[in-house]
């Protein structure tokens, strides 16, 4: 089984910043696209940024120049880079990894961010 684990949500002011980790572990042999999706209250959930293996990054158009997607390979980590933070941005954050054997789509159970004065 695999697992990924998202840490560094919370509460923060409008015009804040917040980092976000997910980091996957169990029985996989490698881990090749991870990505960022969120789901605002009432919405559907929308992709936020994806990241390939060798760094190719892809954004929502909204929130490029905002949003940063970065990962560690040796750590089967991915990471978001948050900035400008809006009271819109309020949301729960999920991540998502593509393992190689087995071939799957995991997901995380998902961290909230709260963008409120």
């Amino acid at each position: 089984q695999v697992q990924l684990v998202e840490s560094g949500g919370g509460l923060v002011q409008p015009g804040g910043s917040l980092r976000l980790s997910c980091a996957a572990s169990g029985r996989f042999f490698r881990v090749n696209d991870m990505g960022w999706y969120r789901q605002a209250p009432g919405k559907e959930r929308e992709l936020v940024a994806t990241i390939t293996r060798g760094g190719t990054t892809n954004y929502a158009d909204s929130l490029k120049g905002r949003f940063t997607i970065s990962r560690d390979n040796a750590k089967n980590t991915v990471y978001l880079q948050m900035n400008s933070l809006k009271p819109e941005d309020t949301a729960v954050y999920h991540c998502n990894a593509d393992t190689l054997a087995p071939n799957r789509r995991f997901w995380g159970q998902g961290i909230l961010v709260t963008v409120t004065s």
